[in-house]
């Protein structure tokens, strides 16, 4: 059997890719709120999971899940995963879902373990769950309240509404694929701190020599690379079983979160670690890195809720049980 990615995959990847690094830089990760956004969907990011009958590719998240890599590899803002994975699927047999392939339509959502909306000031929809139903609410009929976070390139939003358009969509679809296409925003994010890092501890010098040639450092970044390693393939894995709707696919999406989030944390500790009290600062682009991380780490569900919702899954219990 074969687990590759195709050639078509590959280059829908790299096409990304391409866009992020000439329309992303980091300097519009600092200044811009949706950098690159209409380059995106003119290669059709935004169109990847809308039907071909709404002017969409009709592909699924294993399509997608390697672009979300890239994305969180440039740290791009805006509400892309909310827009493009859940975005769809809420709104499935919506005629508003051209706008949603064109990328004239951004959307923000409150759905599952989420308690404030993602960049919610830029959206022009928003879908907010309340008792388990979504809803669709326009921007001018909700009032919006700032939340501290992490990050300041991912503003945080809670949401009060009073009227919306109710959805026949169920939620729970929405909200797999998008905690899978967040996941692997964490695995790209994490690819990029290592490489940077990498990088930082072949040119920083110390005692006569680059620091990348201590052992410690050298296992640092070992352990990273593994874990990242080890990441990706759950998240691959979730992708595939969202799109085929396996019987395992909560525990196979609770585990790509949990991995994800603990190989980016890792990479995220370990890039402070090695670059020092100046990764925090805003001398350097790691800071950005570093808060998306911390931000989407937590997003849709942090490694605790996972981890913990995974051992049920295989233990068929809530509690922790020891093996005799």
């Amino acid at each position: 059997m074969n687990f590759a990615f195709t050639d078509d995959q590959l280059a829908l990847a790299a096409t990304v890719r391409d866009v992020l690094k000439t329309h992303c830089p980091a300097r519009a990760v600092r200044d811009e709120r949706t950098p690159a956004w209409s380059q995106l969907a003119e290669i059709g990011l935004f169109g990847l999971l809308v039907p071909e009958e709404h002017d969409g590719l009709g592909l699924g998240l294993v399509d997608a899940v390697l672009p979300f890599e890239e994305t969180g590899r440039a740290a791009l803002p805006g509400p892309v995963a909310e827009t493009a994975v859940a975005a769809p699927a809420l709104l499935a047999g919506d005629p508003v879902l051209g706008k949603l392939a064109a990328g004239s339509l951004r959307v923000s959502v409150r759905i599952g373990d989420q308690v404030y909306s993602p960049d919610a000031d830029l959206a022009d929809l928003l879908i907010v769950e309340r008792d388990g139903v979504p809803y669709a609410v326009q921007p001018d009929a909700v009032r919006l309240t700032p939340q501290p976070g992490a990050d300041r390139t991912r503003r945080l939003f809670g949401v009060e509404f009073r009227e919306g358009t109710r959805l026949r969509a169920e939620v729970a679809p929405a909200v797999r694929g998008v905690t899978v296409a967040v996941a692997a925003q964490l695995i790209g994010a994490a690819r990029h701190l290592l490489e940077v890092t990498v990088d930082y501890a072949r040119t920083r010098r110390q005692f006569g020599g680059p620091i990348g040639a201590f052992q410690a450092v050298k296992h640092q970044l070992a352990e990273v690379a593994i874990a990242v390693d080890f990441a990706a393939p759950l998240v691959y894995a979730a992708a595939l079983a969202v799109d085929r709707d396996l019987p395992t696919t909560d525990r196979d999406v609770s585990a790509a979160k949990a991995a994800a989030g603990e190989a980016a944390e890792l990479a995220a500790r370990t890039a402070l670690q090695v670059h020092g009290a100046i990764g925090y600062t805003e001398e350097l682009d790691l800071h950005l890195w570093l808060a998306r991380v911390w931000s989407l780490s937590a997003a849709y569900g942090g490694t605790g809720l996972h981890r913990s919702r995974l051992r049920t899954a295989i233990l068929g219990a809530p509690e922790l049980r020891r093996w005799p």
